[in-house]
């Protein structure tokens, strides 16, 4: 399960569901790193990074697919499984862990500056890439969080860049 994309959602799912019987899927991942801008609307674009996967196996040894949800949640943030209650019996149930091998992956990468057309370029219009990042706002406490409790380290710095 190394080398394989790991999904989960709730048992329930039509979709998640249908691909459990290990069809043929296609999963794609974008990441949108910034808005390219031209000087022509016909070459504007996004500068992005896509993968797109194969087929999907259900992650039917329980402590595999314990393992996996351990995983969901130390990548989100790291140092957050210790303290909290893991999936019990029910909730194990209730959610499909699902393992798409990496084989067959793809990527598909655009970086860089507009292409304009020769002509375009001599035009007075301003032309380049805004970028564009993820980042993480303030921790805002839970409504019912018991008087006394502080917020976390790994939540008042939380850095998905350090991640």
């Amino acid at each position: 399960m190394a080398d394989d994309l790991l999904i989960h959602g709730s048992a329930a799912s039509r979709m998640l569901r249908a691909m459990a019987a290990e069809i043929e899927v296609c999963v794609t991942v974008t990441l949108i790193d910034g808005l390219v801008l031209a000087r022509s609307a016909f070459h504007h674009s996004m500068n992005y990074r896509s993968v797109i996967f194969g087929k999907a196996k259900v992650v039917s040894d329980e402590r595999e697919k314990f393992n996996a949800l351990r995983a969901f949640t130390e990548h989100i943030v790291s140092d957050r499984w210790s303290e909290i209650r893991p999936p019990n019996e029910k909730e194990l149930k209730a959610t499909l862990v699902l393992s798409i091998s990496l084989q067959e992956a793809s990527a598909k990468i655009r970086t860089g500056n507009p292409v304009d057309d020769a002509e375009d370029y001599a035009m007075d219009v301003w032309a380049g890439v805004i970028p564009l990042k993820l980042g993480a706002g303030r921790p805002i406490d839970d409504e019912q969080l018991k008087a006394g409790i502080s917020v976390p380290e790994y939540a008042s710095g939380y850095d998905r860049q350090k991640s």
